[in-house]
């Protein structure tokens, strides 16, 4: 498969993905532009593509990946393959049923994770989320990285609690 170049790549993910109107965020804030994940994400050549250019971002020292439901998951076993570094899959909640897991999947307390994730806009819900991994899991979280930071707080919430973040595109390089 050919990767997109990074040009290429913000290109096909505003023609496929960038919506404009008037939308409510997870964080309560309106926009007035969308990034629809998962309109890029079920396209093998865009998610295939941001693996590629993600990779470079993941430091020499992690283990293990970790994709937040639902929208981090199809990044995190996308970059997973690309790096061939074993991901798990943290839920929102615990289920009720079956096993009542909060992380699917195989990891072991000494795993340095990286915390992968598609849009961020104020890092709130990641987070929560590291609390959880740390606190409850006894994992060592070292850092955060994206498709896309929005630009509305992700960066000094994260280095608040002293946690590395970056980011593939932000909104400007989206062009909004």
């Amino acid at each position: 498969m050919r990767y997109y170049q990074r040009t290429e790549l913000i290109a096909k993910v505003k023609e496929v993905a960038l919506l404009e109107g008037d939308f409510v965020l997870r964080s309560g804030k309106r926009s007035k532009y969308y990034l629809d994940k998962y309109l890029f994400e079920g396209i093998p050549s865009i998610l295939c593509s941001l693996a590629h250019h993600m990779a470079r971002m993941v430091p020499e020292d992690v283990n293990r990946l970790a994709g937040v439901e639902l929208g981090g998951i199809p990044v995190v076993t996308a970059l997973s393959q690309a790096t061939d570094i074993p991901c798990i899959f943290v839920r929102k909640s615990v289920k009720e049923h079956g096993t009542s897991k909060l992380v699917e999947g195989v990891y072991e307390p000494t795993d340095r994770v990286l915390m992968v994730e598609d849009v961020v806009t104020t890092g709130g819900q990641l987070i929560e989320m590291i609390g959880h991994l740390k606190e409850d899991m006894g994992l060592s979280v070292v850092g955060v990285i994206a498709v896309l930071d929005r630009d509305e707080g992700s960066r000094e919430a994260f280095a608040e609690i002293g946690m590395p973040f970056n980011a593939l595109f932000t909104r400007e390089d989206l062009g909004f």
